[in-house]
């Protein structure tokens, strides 16, 4: 009695046997002769199912075994339907909850935003005052002072500028959180705004031995751009660079045409970042070196702030670096007008 291998509705209930005992239709003793029956036809490389079986051996008719397997099949379609609307039922409750968790979360993250942002401008407040103070008396506008004191009044408006850029930072970023990052769009020399970052810089350059190198071209490159927020973008990377150089180091900045944009680059040889960690860094509050006693210092706010300002220009970031080598962070922006001097 050869089994043929189409699909028959038999084949979509499982424990057939066992129903029919339960139904009265066939004693369980009928059912241990079809199981044997069966495993002996199996070992002759024949596989004939049971109730086919059943049937063969004449403990039930073909009549019956098809209306168990029919009333089998429509208990498990039912069974699947109410387990399906179980599943839909948990969908929308897991749904709403997921809803009412993320309202919660966003409520939370403007009421942080605003909180960032109102600690930071009264903080900024006081803080112009001191730095106002620190330099009147440094200039001796209040009369004079000695060297020891100057030289301590150098160090306590270093840290106290220090820190207007961190509170500054600090807005900025609630700013760009909440989407309120505007835009003060003008025609603007490129030329002239990078090279006034890096005459800003040179100081701190210097301080560590650094060479510190702008090339440009010889005729002006325009750009539309906010000249303030690309410039402290420009900043952001010259200080990193400036950071994680080591003394005697080189940086250079490097602006050139590429096709019908503006390229700027700034270039270091310093300590470098793993490729994998390259993503990492423009993450808000990130530092490459998380643990408590690390070398170097600031928020990890810098190159996100950057990158959602470049976001607002329309450009992104390019990262080339290599741990140990030095890193090249550039960018791109079209060029409005250009034209040799």
């Amino acid at each position: 009695m050869a089994e043929t291998s189409q699909l028959t509705p038999e084949a979509l209930v499982p424990r057939l046997g066992d129903y029919l005992v339960e139904k009265g239709l066939i004693q369980p003793e009928d059912l241990e002769k079809a199981l044997a029956y069966q495993t002996d036809q199996r070992s002759k490389g024949e596989n004939p199912r049971i109730g086919q079986v059943l049937v063969a051996l004449g403990f039930v008719d073909q009549g019956t075994l098809e209306q168990s397997i029919t009333e089998q099949i429509i208990s498990l379609r039912n069974a699947l339907t109410d387990a399906n609307a179980q599943l839909e039922k948990r969908v929308q409750q897991r749904t709403a909850m997921l809803e009412k968790a993320l309202g919660k979360l966003n409520e939370l993250n403007v009421m942080k935003s605003n909180f960032v942002a109102n600690i930071s401008h009264e903080l900024r407040t006081p803080l112009t005052h001191m730095v106002g103070y620190l330099e009147l008396l440094r200039d001796e506008d209040l009369g004079p002072i000695s060297t020891e004191q100057k030289s301590a009044l150098m160090v306590m408006t270093t840290s106290a500028q220090r820190l207007e850029k961190l509170i500054n930072d600090l807005i900025l970023f609630s700013s760009s959180e909440s989407g309120q990052m505007a835009l003060q769009i003008s025609t603007q020399d490129f030329c002239t705004v990078i090279a006034a970052v890096v005459d800003k810089n040179r100081s701190k350059a210097k301080e560590q031995q650094l060479d510190l190198i702008f090339h440009y071209p010889a005729f002006p490159i325009f750009v539309d751009i906010d000249e303030e927020k690309i410039a402290w973008v420009l900043e952001e990377l010259l200080v990193n660079a400036i950071k994680f150089t080591p003394d005697g180091g080189q940086i250079q900045v490097i602006l050139e045409l590429q096709d019908q944009f503006a390229r700027v680059a700034v270039k270091d040889n310093g300590i470098g970042i793993p490729e994998e960690k390259i993503g990492d860094v423009f993450e808000p509050f990130h530092q490459l070196d998380g643990s408590s006693s690390r070398h170097y210092g600031g928020t990890g706010l810098g190159l996100n702030l950057a990158q959602k300002i470049l976001d607002a220009h329309g450009t992104t970031f390019q990262v080339e670096s290599e741990p140990s080598k030095g890193s090249e962070f550039s960018f791109l922006l079209p060029i409005v007008n250009s034209g040799t001097k």
